[in-house]
């Protein structure tokens, strides 16, 4: 399969779409709308999801796993939510098969081993795990209730793309329960916050914090607060959400606690997820026409070294010089690969690494080894450096970090660049259509002025930020009286 690239400009979508397959992040699979997640971009995930599970268990969270299956009444326990979800759920309605006795080899549904009730395969989990919080909540003594479960859940959508959105797809989801409304306000915002945190710091992705609209809220929720990202060709993502539910799922599930003074009240409730669309937003903020760019903090290897040689003497010689090099980088904990493959040369190696987005790649060659120096390239620059080898554990040590505050401020720049005020509707539908990013408009608060816009423009409102400055003005759209201006923008 050919490595070159569909450029950016010529055709965001295809490139995505080749990056992800070529740089073997990920593949279609024989399951229509799911994907096979390959070692390579499986490497990625796992080195978010530690970081994200040390960051929950941190701020007093604990791993649990509840069922995949939800019986159909359970599900219909919290109206809302079920409504919302309704359309997007995949129902298990038998259990067994048998032979097609006028089809030899063949299947059929045994219509004798029909389901009692018809289960659910989780689009979320709030019923699941909300009907086993009845059991495990009597007391104030027993709150709060913190666990996040490690999953997978189904939501049969009808246009996919490999991890931004597919029919079935990795995901945390937090569930708490608390005492008071206050106590769950504060978890909800504090986990957009550790949202914000690990995309800022890990991902390199500056994010806009924000409420959701009441149109764009979690099915269930009195509250939805999230992050928003950009990406290079001007689309918003939603990189992640929190959901304070208020007592909503309590009292759908009668789950109760027995106060200090011994009166029975509902819980109060949140849920946050984030999931593998993560992936995708790695992938389309920081990658180029020649591949991937992965920060530093998530690449699976950090540093690749590629020797360069003609006779199995030389390669000796480099193999010897290389092998303190790599014990030198595993000492200080920095992932490193040694690619002393014979079967390939050294061009295919540069732009396979190229492609796979690694950060640093270290050149050696017999030259090298003469005048006691290493050939350094950095992937996102495409710069080299020639560095002495006395000092290449600082500099490749002190190169990773420098990579990858660049790497998120390069994305600050893009996106302030693209964070447009508008004041007129003519305006809003000008910067939209050939400057893209994020429109910061006067909306009048109304759900009818929110979906003529959507209609019109195929824009949304992403959030209403949450450090926005309170300033009378005018409906972009109604001419109406507005408090402040939200965010808008077409979306993944």
């Amino acid at each position: 399969m050919s490595k070159t690239l569909t450029k950016r400009n010529e055709d965001y979508s295809k490139w995505y779409n080749e990056l992800v397959v070529k740089a073997d992040l990920a593949e279609n699979s024989g399951v229509r709308g799911c994907m096979v997640i390959k070692p390579y971009g499986y490497a990625i995930w796992e080195k978010m999801q530690a970081e994200l599970d040390r960051m929950f268990k941190e701020t007093g969270h604990s791993n649990a796993y509840f069922p995949l299956f939800v019986p159909k009444s359970m599900f219909e326990a919290e109206e809302k939510n079920a409504e919302g979800f309704a359309k997007e759920c995949a129902i298990v309605t038998h259990y067994r098969l048998k032979n097609d006795p006028e089809n030899k080899g063949k299947l059929i549904v045994d219509p004798n081993a029909k389901l009692e009730e018809e289960l659910i395969v989780r689009p979320t989990s709030e019923a699941i795990i909300w009907s086993t919080y009845k059991g495990w909540v009597q007391s104030y003594r027993d709150l709060p209730l913190l666990i996040n479960q490690w999953a997978n859940v189904v939501r049969w959508e009808m246009r996919t793309r490999l991890f931004l959105r597919t029919a079935e797809f990795l995901w945390q989801e937090g569930h708490t329960a608390h005492a008071t409304k206050a106590e769950a306000i504060e978890e909800s915002e504090k986990m957009m916050n550790v949202y914000a945190d690990f995309a800022q710091n890990f991902m390199a992705i500056p994010v806009i914090k924000g409420l959701k609209t009441e149109t764009e809220r979690f099915a269930g929720a009195e509250e939805t607060y999230c992050i928003e990202a950009l990406m290079q060709d001007g689309k918003a993502l939603q990189a992640g959400t929190s959901h304070f539910l208020g007592q909503n799922f309590a009292k759908a599930f009668d789950v109760k606690f027995a106060n200090q003074e011994g009166k029975q009240e509902h819980v109060w409730g949140t849920s946050w997820g984030v999931s593998t669309r993560l992936m995708g937003a790695l992938v389309m903020t920081h990658s180029d026409d020649n591949g991937l760019v992965l920060p530093p903090n998530l690449a699976p290897i950090q540093v690749v070294i590629v020797p360069i040689f003609k006779t199995d003497q030389e390669l000796e010689k480099i193999n010897d010089v290389v092998q303190g090099l790599v014990a030198q980088f595993k000492k200080i904990r920095i992932s490193v690969k040694y690619d002393d493959r014979t079967t390939q040369k050294p061009g295919f190696k540069f732009a396979e690494w190229e492609l796979k987005g690694v950060p640093i790649r270290i050149a050696v060659g017999p030259k090298d080894i003469e005048n006691g120096t290493f050939e350094v390239a950095r992937r996102d620059t495409l710069t080299k450096e020639v560095v002495s080898n006395d000092g290449i554990i600082n500099y490749v040590d002190g190169l990773l970090v420098t990579i990858q505050k660049e790497l998120f401020q390069k994305a600050v720049d893009y996106r302030t660049e693209h964070i447009t005020e508008v004041n007129s509707f003519d305006e809003f539908k000008s910067v939209l259509e050939n400057k893209g990013g994020f429109i910061s408009a006067h909306w009048d608060g109304t759900a009818e002025t929110e979906d003529k816009i959507k209609d019109l423009t195929k824009a949304t409102i992403r959030c209403i930020p949450l450090d926005r400055i309170e300033k009378e003005g005018n409906c972009v759209f109604s001419g109406a009286k507005s408090t402040g201006r939200v965010l808008f923008a077409k979306a993944y």
